[in-house]
Order: structure tokens, then C-alpha cells, then sequence
């Protein structure tokens, strides 16, 4: 049996730059994408072992809720079945459909754990993809390499009919900050060493929000679609999204809190005016509301959204671990919120077996830990 760890991701800058960056397949006049990431310190746990006949699934949610075990029999059709349909477990047979097809393997049991939250903007259907396409890996001996999972994660979101680009998958190197650059079908991944902590603040606004139709509306609006509101948003995910996302490498690199917060509200402005008039999903009130509490200002340096925006998540860059931990007790008193801590930490070694998805030790938490 193997036991096995992905991270969610927390996209710092550059969110929708990922899928936009495709576009310069058919129009190479498009700028290229850059995003800024890391991992977050909350995940997916999960146990995996082979089974003959089906995938089968459990997932326990941070509430404790316990969903499944689905049960899927291992045939094409009834992976697709299960893909096509709302159900909760379909990205993860989306994923497994892609391992069968591309190695030929058995089924699988997946018994899984979350301490991260699910449609809030921290890739949890990303994570998920990651998790199975590794664990499938493990199980049958696959020598399947972090890029060649994140491959088997993206296609297998897109066959749930996601528009999602390549930037989540990178959830797969683990809690390590990455600055990724899209072009076309190309993309890279340079793993970033900060040299000091930084400490943010992620809080859940406790709202939905339509994923896909933000993904849909805002694809609408490229390669070449007519009108200044579809080129505002190409300019605000293109040219100015590359210029901010300089500046925002050189502060995480410096473990420049101050500029990074400056930053992060700098782009929400930016992504408020050119962007958000794309979708009315991007109104995000909840969002603007957290973001403009007077504690955020007195402990924080700045904020933004999350992911694809909305009002999923918003995050905040402290002013360090003891504000970071006053923010989240005025927030959550105030606007029955829940928060989060992600610490940003100086580069590891890039061999690092937890970077490559071993599930890690944590002080007080075992592999399989209940809800937090």
C-alpha cells in the first residue's frame, strides 16, 4: 500500500495566464503567460492500493464529511460515464480514464484525506488529478516523472470538460515556490529559493462561486474576440500581467513582504478594472469586503484573490507570524470567515523527496490525520 501527499496551490500572480499563454498556439501576436505559485501547507492524504476490477474512491473532507466510496467498474465506458456527470469524483475518473489509456494498468482503491478546502480557488480538483495519476504510479511500479503527472492532471480536467490551463497541475512539486512561463503548448517551471520566510494568510470566504463560468466567459474573450472589454482582458492577462509578475519574482525571491502585499493589490486593481467586467462571477463582494477590513491594513502589507477569483478565497501577506495570527482570529470573530496560514520558506533542495510527492511528517499530524 502506498501512502502519498499532493499540496493544493496557491497562485500568487498570473491567474487565467496559464490558458491564455495557449492561445499563442493559433495567435503567436498574443503575449506570453506568467504565473507565480506555491504550494500550500494544506493537502490531500490518501492511501492507494491495486484492485482488479473498478476504481473506488473515498474522500473525508475538512468538515469530516465522508463521501463514498464510489465505486467505478474498470471499463472505458464507465470511466467516461463517470466523467461526464456532476458527480464529485469526476476529475479523479477523469484522471484514471488517462492512466488506463495510457498505460494499460488495473483499477484502483484511493482512500483519501483533506485538510484543504474544496471550490475555493486552491486547485483541490488539481490536487486530486495529481494525486491519483501518482497514485496509480506507485501502485504498478510506473516510473512516472512530476511533469509527465502533471500531464496526466491536465488532461485528465479537461475531459470533465474544464478549460482549466496548465498552471495547477503544478500543485505536483509540492510546497516549493515556482514561476512558470506559458507559451502555447510549452510551458516552464523554474522552482524559486526566497531567501526568508513569508508569511500569508488564505481565508476561506465561506461563498461559492461558478469556476467554469468564469473560465468559459473569460476564454470568450480571446483569441481575437471584437470590442475593448475582450482586449481590455487580453492586455490585463498578457503585457501588463508580464511586467507586474517581474516585479513579484524579485520580491518573493527577497522575501520582500512589503513589496509582494503592494504587489498582490496592485494586480487586484488592475484585475478589477480590466478584467472582472468580463464575468459577473468576478464581482467577488465577499472578496472586497475581507480585503477592505481595517485589519488588513494594520496587519497585513496587502491582498488579492484567489485562483480563478471570485469570492472563493482572498490572500494576505502579513507582516509576519504574529500579525498573521491576529489577522486571522479579527477576521474570522468578525466576518465568520476561516483562515489558513501558508508560510512561504526559503528554497529547498530541489531533490527533495517531498517536492517530488512523498507524503511528508508534520509535527503532530499523521499520515492519515482527521480534519483540521
Amino acid at each position: 500500500m502506498s501512502t502519498l501527499f499532493v499540496p493544493g496551490r496557491l497562485c500568487l500572480l498570473g491567474e487565467h495566464s496559464d490558458w491564455a499563454g495557449g492561445y499563442r498556439i493559433s495567435h503567436p501576436d498574443l503575449h506570453e503567460g506568467y504565473c507565480l505559485v506555491v504550494g500550500t501547507d494544506q493537502g490531500l492524504w490518501a492511501e492507494a492500493e491495486p484492485l482488479s476490477d473498478a476504481f473506488e474512491i473515498t474522500t473525508r473532507l475538512p468538515g469530516g464529511e465522508e463521501i463514498g466510496p464510489a465505486r467505478i467498474a474498470w471499463r472505458a465506458d464507465s470511466l467516461d460515464a463517470a466523467v461526464r456527470g456532476s458527480d464529485f469524483f469526476g476529475y479523479a475518473a477523469g484522471a484514471a480514464a488517462e492512466m488506463r489509456e495510457r498505460f494499460d494498468v488495473g483499477g484502483l482503491r484511493l482512500r483519501i484525506e483533506a485538510d484543504l478546502p474544496v471550490r475555493k480557488g486552491l486547485s483541490s480538483s488539481a490536487a486530486v488529478c495529481v494525486l491519483v495519476a501518482r497514485a496509480f504510479a506507485r501502485s504498478y511500479g510506473i516510473a512516472l516523472g512530476v511533469q509527465a503527472e502533471m500531464d496526466v492532471a491536465f488532461a485528465g480536467e479537461r475531459r470533465t470538460g474544464s478549460e482549466c490551463g496548465r498552471m495547477d497541475q503544478v500543485c505536483a512539486y509540492g510546497r516549493r515556490a515556482t514561476f512558470l512561463r506559458f507559451d502555447g503548448d510549452a510551458f516552464e517551471v523554474e522552482l524559486l529559493a526566497p531567501c526568508g520566510d513569508l508569511h500569508l494568510l488564505v481565508v476561506d470566504l465561506r461563498r461559492g462561486k461558478d469556476t467554469r463560468r468564469i473560465l468559459s466567459d473569460l476564454n470568450a474573450c480571446f483569441p481575437d474576440a471584437p470590442g475593448p472589454r475582450a482586449a481590455a482582458v487580453r492586455r490585463a492577462l498578457g503585457p501588463d500581467n508580464a511586467a507586474l509578475l517581474a516585479r513579484a519574482r524579485r520580491a518573493v525571491e527577497h522575501a520582500d513582504a512589503a513589496a509582494l502585499g503592494a504587489l498582490m493589490t496592485e494586480a487586484q486593481a488592475l484585475f478589477d478594472e480590466r478584467v472582472a467586467p468580463a464575468c459577473p462571477e468576478l464581482a467577488a463582494p465577499r472578496l472586497h469586503q475581507v480585503l477592505s477590513q481595517p485589519a488588513v491594513a494594520e496587519l497585513g502589507y496587502g491582498g488579492k484573490g484567489v485562483g480563478s477569483q471570485g469570492d472563493g478565497c482572498a490572500q494576505i501577506v502579513a507582516r509576519g507570524p504574529d500579525q498573521r495570527r491576529r489577522l486571522a482570529r479579527l477576521l474570522e470573530e468578525a466576518l465568520d470567515v476561516i483562515c489558513l496560514p501558508l508560510t512561504v520558506e526559503p528554497g529547498a533542495d530541489p531533490s527533495s523527496r517531498v517536492a517530488a510527492g512523498d507524503a511528508p511528517t508534520r509535527t503532530g499530524v499523521s499520515p492519515r490525520p482527521g480534519p483540521t
